[in-house]
């Protein structure tokens, strides 16, 4: 083995434990509380408990234009852009709602009430609570972009008729991962959902 050869592999390899290392602390980040309540084929139906987020809102509807923006506004906010310049706690999934206009949303961790939580200094961010509610999720891994995402809607929104559920609102996007991790990562689309176990 050359000395160049065995550069580039001991660079892989470093790469390689790196992108792993990430995979798995992403996967230990908190998530918010839900329980699937019926799994189909190609999709889920999940019971999402109340939870608080912090929300911004963007004029473009697109993914590719609107989601660097919308996540700067929010990060900043909970990396200490508050009235008590307190840091919270990143969680996972960021949620994008895409419609003519869209949303971006942080969950709060949970060791925060609404009431605790620290008023933004920025005039661009809402703080919510969002009450128990019912989805439809479908699963796709790799990069997300808006053909991507139009596509997997479209299919969850299939399925959906398939089994005879109703879509209410807008199609989220939900993300799981930061962008410089290239392994293991974990998309979702999801829609609130008319749902009974008895249908």
């Amino acid at each position: 083995m050359t000395r160049s050869s065995y550069f580039f592999s001991v660079v892989f390899v470093l790469i390689l434990m790196s992108q792993l290392f990430m995979a798995y602390r992403t996967a230990r980040i908190e998530s918010p509380n839900f329980k699937v309540v019926e799994s189909f084929e190609n999709f889920e139906i999940r019971n999402y408990e109340a939870m608080n987020v912090a929300k911004t809102s963007m004029e473009d509807g697109a993914y590719d234009k609107s989601s660097k923006s919308g996540f700067k506004t929010i990060a900043n906010y909970i990396f200490g852009g508050n009235k008590e310049n307190q840091k919270i706690a990143m969680t996972s999934p960021v949620i994008m709602e895409i419609g003519e206009g869209s949303t971006m949303s942080f969950v709060m961790p949970k060791e925060h009430s609404y009431e605790n939580l620290p008023e933004p200094n920025s005039g661009e961010i809402e703080l919510v609570q969002i009450q128990p509610k019912t989805y439809a999720v479908l699963a796709f891994t790799g990069f997300a972009n808006d053909v991507k995402i139009k596509k997997h809607a479209k299919r969850l929104l299939q399925f959906m008729k398939a089994e005879n559920l109703k879509p209410i609102g807008a199609i989220q996007y939900l993300g799981y991962n930061p962008p410089w991790q290239v392994l293991g990562r974990t998309n979702e689309v999801a829609v609130e959902v008319i749902y009974s176990d008895k249908l």
